[in-house]
């Protein structure tokens, strides 16, 4: 499913409480409300109603054809139909399992393992959350909503630089395929955009920052443009920037997010978004702090104590680095010299390649076992675990169709997946009495 890629099996789904899959459940329409407000946001930023300095965060480092062509009219209402949080999953407290959201990702890996994972693991007697079918079925579904022909014809266009996930959407594309629709993936060199033969539909399986490499990258965005052609998710970087989870906490925006999201909504993402902060080298008037830290400057931080250092540093978006805990910097578990050297490079990269700070969450310890196939053997591991809920945006909806699971040794200091991890789809324990 991918390739180059090993990973820990598991002899059964991971098992999650039927409360947590309710919480995961009425997690996507608060995620979904998120996205919709952040493209306003956005949006009225570009047009004045909102301060000016939130679309110059969110366009900084990024070509300016892009953000031109992503304020296009023909794209203001369109999000991303797939949304994928990476969920750590805390101790739990009385009102159940604590989540926190490290990131949101609109362009997510792993949609065709997860969907082989539910029909694998189900086909074995496993309860999967989604069920055997959803993840396919939610994918075809936004899919066929995304255009208004009877029959559309859809390719998925995996870049070279996302070939790890080509083999999992060419299994996905076959399965739809089998159904009597008309789904294949394709390199970005081989997608025809003639009258003739131009799809309905293209699904992007390439980040944003990597237009530059793929061939007939400029062509699709201008069909796109001109509504020859469906993209998604669509071509709006500003939407794929973890700077987003700074503008929810930050205090000039509240009146925004109460207004745009309701109070509900705003209370269930404070409690999975983790405070962050903007590095933004920038000084402050004498008497200003910043928010939460009570400090004057970043350069402070770097007297902070080892556990005042519970912080995370990342890049926000658009860069190689931005995706898959490349660019990570955990405060506490490094020296307090090369902590100091990471926020000053972090502020340093300004504006080409905006930095967030997030507080660092705790993740809960799991029981969890791995299949050595070759020794006939399970084998037993304490772990921490990620959590990656798949939704897709359906009419109005963002209905879960499932959850993978990533379980990483004790040792590592960073979830994600790895030789030394264990990934399995995650299944409903039973109620007690059920």
């Amino acid at each position: 499913m991918f390739a180059g890629t090993d990973w820990r099996i598991a002899p059964a789904a991971f098992p999650l409480a039927p409360e947590l899959v309710k919480q995961l459940e009425a997690l996507g329409p608060h995620l979904l409300a998120f996205y919709r407000a952040c493209n306003l946001l956005y949006r009225f930023s570009v047009r004045g109603t909102l301060p000016r300095w939130i679309a110059d965060y969110l366009d900084a480092g990024k070509p300016p054809a892009l953000v031109e062509a992503s304020r296009s009219s023909r794209f203001k209402s369109h999000l991303p139909r797939v949304i994928r949080p990476d969920i750590l999953l805390g101790n739990g407290n009385g009102d159940g399992a604590a989540l926190t959201i490290s990131e949101l990702d609109s362009v997510p890996g792993g949609i065709g393992l997860t969907a082989w994972f539910n029909k694998t693991y189900a086909a074995l007697g496993d309860v999967v959350v989604g069920g055997p079918r959803a993840m396919k079925d939610g994918f075809r579904q936004i899919l066929r909503e995304s255009t208004e022909a009877a029959a559309p014809v859809v390719r998925i266009v995996v870049s070279e630089e996302a070939k790890t996930y080509r083999p999992e959407m060419e299994w996905l594309a076959r399965e739809l395929a089998a159904e009597a629709f008309d789904i294949r993936v394709v390199r970005p060199e081989e997608l025809r955009l003639e009258e003739r033969e131009k799809p309905d539909v293209v699904y992007r399986f390439f980040e944003l920052f990597d237009l530059a490499n793929v061939p007939n990258a400029g062509a699709l965005l201008t069909a796109a443009g001109q509504g020859a052609v469906v993209v998604t998710p669509p071509f709006k970087p500003q939407l794929e920037e973890k700077i987003l989870f700074a503008f929810f906490w930050h205090t000039a925006l509240q009146s925004f997010w109460r207004q745009e999201l309701g109070e509900k909504t705003v209370a269930a993402l404070r409690q999975v978004f983790p405070y962050t902060w903007i590095l933004d080298p920038a000084p402050l008037p004498p008497h200003a702090v910043i928010p939460e830290l009570g400090i004057h400057s970043w350069q402070e931080m770097a007297s902070f104590s080892q556990k005042q250092r519970e912080l995370v540093i990342k890049i926000s978006g658009f860069d190689p680095d931005a995706w898959g805990s490349r660019s990570v910097v955990i405060g506490h578990d490094l020296p307090a010299g090369e902590w100091a050297a990471a926020v000053e490079q972090a502020l340093k990269d300004l504006p080409n390649r905006p930095h967030v700070l997030q507080r660092f969450h705790r993740t809960g310890v799991v029981e969890a076992e791995w299949a050595d196939v070759q020794a006939g053997k399970l084998h037993p591991m304490k772990g921490r675990v990620r959590l990656c809920p798949y939704y897709f945006v359906i009419g109005d909806e963002a209905r879960l169709g499932g959850v993978l699971a990533t379980i990483c040794p004790l040792d590592k200091k960073i979830i994600h997946g790895m030789a030394d991890a264990i990934m399995a789809p995650c299944g409903v324990t039973r109620a007690v009495g059920g």
